[in-house]
């Protein structure tokens, strides 16, 4: 999968004041990233609120994402659930080209043991047209996929290729890096640690502050790569404060507001989620003046 190797981004799913899906501003947001160097998307991810969205949408969204590509960049499903046998039905159903692999996110709020993880994902990539890549994000999940269970993934079902790991806890990318097969991929699932995780192995990022900023998160996953640490992290330095601004109230309210105040997307999102505080805002239009990129609004 060498598609998967340096800097994807989970799109945003732009919505108009009324709530639909505004396919003008996922048009110039996937253009924003083509332009900016990303080298893979990630469409339906948890960035872009695909639990708020209806089957119809969620087709619209990755078939309209596929024809503005047009193959220029690989693209990745995001397809994950707790009710597998929901979920296995969907990835049959799966059949909109253009895609290069399935993200799929450790099943949520249900806490199953690591065996429970492990059949379900056995269960998802028999399923899977596409490669699969596993997310584990206990923050939003409730529980953590192990190490031990992700190697195990790794060694026992050929078609889970990656993990993207958004645990924060380097013990575990550490043993997840020591153990796995050589072809299996550690990706990043968090904007703050990219740089770190990709020292000890890490084959990339899936970005949140991509959305906004695919130039620099490209180039930083790129230097990455290249073992130009020391250019990375004054890359990194850079965009610490803007990071942190995106997740301050939760995301995607935070990059939503930034590829508002630049131009390229409304702010609007779906409840239970709602738009981050005039403060915030105001913080977020400071930082971008500071780093050269006034807001637009």
């Amino acid at each position: 999968m060498d598609e998967l190797y340096g800097a994807g981004v989970a799109l945003v799913t732009p919505f108009h004041s009324d709530g639909t899906i505004d396919f003008e501003g996922l048009e110039k947001l996937i253009e924003h990233q083509i332009s900016g160097g990303m080298d893979y998307l990630v469409s339906l991810g948890t960035t872009g609120e695909v639990a708020t969205l209806s089957e119809s949408e969620r087709k619209a969204v990755w078939t309209f994402t596929a024809e503005k590509v047009k193959g220029r960049i690989p693209l990745v499903a995001g397809i994950g659930g707790n009710h597998t046998a929901e979920l296995v039905r969907q990835l049959e159903q799966f059949d909109i080209p253009g895609y290069a692999a399935v993200l799929s996110v450790s099943p949520y709020y249900s806490k199953p043991t690591q065996e429970g993880i492990f059949q379900h994902y056995k269960a998802v990539a028999a399923a899977s047209p596409l490669p699969v890549i596993l997310y584990n994000v206990p923050s939003r999940t409730g529980s953590n996929v192990s190490p031990e269970t992700t190697v195990r993934l790794a060694k026992e079902v050929g078609n889970i290729v990656a993990t993207k790991e958004a645990s924060g806890n380097f013990d575990q990318f550490g043993k997840i890096m020591r153990d796995k097969p050589e072809n299996f991929l550690l990706i990043s699932g968090d904007d703050s640690v990219t740089l770190p995780m990709m020292a000890l192995g890490g084959a990339g990022v899936i970005s949140v502050v991509g959305n906004a900023f695919p130039a620099e998160v490209a180039t930083l996953a790129r230097m990455c790569l290249e073992n130009n640490f020391e250019a990375a992290r004054q890359l990194h330095s850079k965009l610490i404060r803007i990071t942190e601004l995106c997740f301050i109230e939760g995301n995607p309210a935070g990059v939503k507001t930034i590829l508002h105040q630049l131009g390229i997307c409304g702010a609007m999102v779906r409840l239970p989620l709602v738009k981050i505080s005039t403060h915030t805002a105001d913080d977020i239009a400071r930082e971008l003046m500071t780093l050269g990129v006034p807001a637009h609004t």
